[in-house]
C-alpha cells in the first residue's frame, strides 16, 4: 500500500523503462506491484483479452510485473490523430475526438475518476509504480496536471527523476527540470537517475558531486546504455529493435526482464528505493 513515481527531464528519457524494470525487481522480491500511468500518449495501443485498449508500455510492464494487462492501470490513452487532436480513451472504451485546448479544459473533470482507481488499485497491493508522461516542468501546461506533479500529489508519492544522457545535456536537464518546479514539487525528488550512459563512469564522477550539490539531491543510479529488445512506444527509439517489427514469445520477454533487471540492480542504489516505499 506504498507507491514511487518515476518522472523524466523530457520524453524518450527512460521512464517506461525504469518503471518496467522497478515492477520486475519488487516482483521478484515477493511483492504485489502494479504499474500506474494516469494519462498517455501514445499512436499504438495494446487491446486486453477483454477487448479494452491501453497503452503498450503499460501493458508491458504488467507483464513485467507478472500479472494481466488492465485499463486501470492506464485510464486516459490519448490517441492522437492530427497535430491538433486525439482520440480520448477511457479506462480502455473510446470516448470522443477532442482537439489539444478543448482536452486541455475537460482534463480536470477527469480528476476524480483518477484518484478513485489510483485508491483501489494503492487498496490492492504492495506497491504500486507510477510513470509521469514527458516532463514536469512543461510551465505552460502544469495548471491542474493530472499526470506529473499532480499525480504525484494525489498519491502523496517520492519521485525519482530519470534524465537521458545519451542525447546530451543531462546535467543541464536536471538542474532546469528541478529548479523550474515549485519548492513543494522538489521536495518531493528524492533521486536522480542519469541513463544511457556510454564510457568510463569515473569521468562523470565530478559532474554527479557538483549536480549532487547543486540540487541536494542524490544521484541513486547512472544506468549504461544497453540494447533491450523492449517494444517501444513511439518512435523515439535509440536504435533498431526487431521487437517493433515483429511480436516476441513469451520466453524471448522473459529473458529480457530477466536482462533489465539485473542491470538496473547492479546500477541502481536499490536499498535507497526501497527505503522511499517504506520496505
Amino acid at each position: 500500500m506504498t507507491s514511487i513515481m518515476v518522472q523524466g527531464t523530457a520524453s524518450s528519457a527512460g521512464k517506461s523503462l525504469l518503471v518496467t524494470g522497478l515492477c520486475r525487481i519488487f516482483a521478484e522480491d515477493g511483492h504485489k506491484v502494479y504499474p500506474f500511468k494516469s494519462q498517455n500518449m501514445s499512436s499504438k495501443m495494446h487491446i486486453t483479452e477483454e477487448g479494452y485498449k491501453m497503452s503498450t508500455a503499460q501493458a508491458l510492464q504488467a507483464m513485467a510485473a507478472g500479472i494481466k494487462p488492465d485499463p486501470r492501470m492506464n485510464p486516459i490513452l490519448l490517441n492522437p490523430l492530427t497535430d491538433m487532436g486525439s482520440r480520448v480513451i477511457l479506462l480502455g472504451e473510446e470516448k470522443d475526438q477532442m482537439e489539444a485546448v478543448e482536452y486541455f479544459e475537460y482534463k480536470n473533470e477527469l480528476k476524480p475518476m483518477i484518484q478513485n482507481i489510483y485508491k483501489e488499485i494503492e487498496s490492492e497491493n504492495d506497491i504500486v509504480v507510477i510513470e509521469g508522461a514527458g516532463s514536469p516542468a512543461e510551465i505552460n501546461l502544469k495548471e491542474n496536471d493530472i499526470v506529473n506533479m499532480g499525480m504525484a500529489e494525489m498519491a502523496d508519492s517520492p519521485v525519482i527523476l530519470v534524465a537521458d544522457i545519451d542525447r546530451g545535456g543531462v546535467f543541464a536537464s536536471l538542474y532546469g527540470t528541478v529548479m523550474l518546479l515549485e519548492e513543494k514539487e522538489r521536495d518531493r525528488i528524492k533521486g536522480l537517475v542519469i541513463n544511457k550512459f556510454r564510457g568510463d563512469k569515473t569521468l562523470l564522477n565530478p559532474g554527479i558531486k557538483m549536480i549532487e550539490d547543486m540540487l541536494n539531491i542524490p544521484v541513486i543510479g547512472t544506468i549504461p546504455f544497453t540494447h533491450f529488445e523492449l517494444v517501444d512506444e513511439d518512435t523515439l527509439a535509440d536504435y533498431d529493435k526487431i521487437c517493433n517489427e515483429n511480436p516476441q514469445t513469451d520466453e524471448e520477454l522473459e529473458e529480457e526482464f530477466k536482462k533489465l533487471s539485473r542491470v538496473l540492480r547492479e546500477n541502481l542504489d536499490m536499498e535507497l528505493i526501497y527505503s522511499l516505499v517504506g520496505m
